[in-house]
């Protein structure tokens, strides 16, 4: 045995990177990538939000949302409109395209998860999946800063 596979941080890691390998080549076998989904997907779920708050709603930094809304409104699955309130920004929505978009991905991000974990049952899945989260929402909240006053 590695002296390394016995800490989980390092399989972790491992199988972090394996699984984001298989994500971006599944998406990119449909011409996507996974920041479309989260995008579609959040706007499909949560309605029309500013680029900004679309961002910090899907965790995606802002150039990386400038590139990927690019990418969706260039293929008709997003529309750019100016806020009646603020003419400097942009409100996103989601087009009907787009949600036949959304729901084409949601298929491949299952299909996606089955291939990630399919050694593992259900009750295996939805154990890691919990603990995953417990540790991701611990970190994510250290990482925050503190609230003003």
């Amino acid at each position: 045995m590695d002296h390394v596979e016995h800490l989980p941080s390092w399989l972790l890691t491992q199988t972090a990177g394996y699984a984001g390998r298989m994500v971006s080549a599944r998406f990119a076998d449909v011409g996507a990538r996974g920041y479309h989904y989260r995008v579609l997907s959040s706007l499909a779920t949560g309605g029309p939000a500013s680029q900004a708050d679309l961002g910090r709603r899907v965790g995606i930094h802002l150039s990386d949302m400038v590139k990927a809304l690019n990418e969706l409104e260039a293929g008709g699955f997003v529309q750019r409109v100016p806020n009646p309130g603020d003419r400097r920004r942009n409100i996103i929505t989601i087009t009907d395209r787009g949600r036949e978009r959304a729901e084409q991905l949601a298929r491949q991000v299952s299909a996606i998860q089955d291939e990630v974990f399919e050694p593992l049952d259900d009750a295996e899945r939805e154990q890691l999946t919990t603990l995953l989260g417990k540790l991701y929402r611990h970190h994510r909240a250290r990482e925050s800063p503190p609230p003003m006053e």
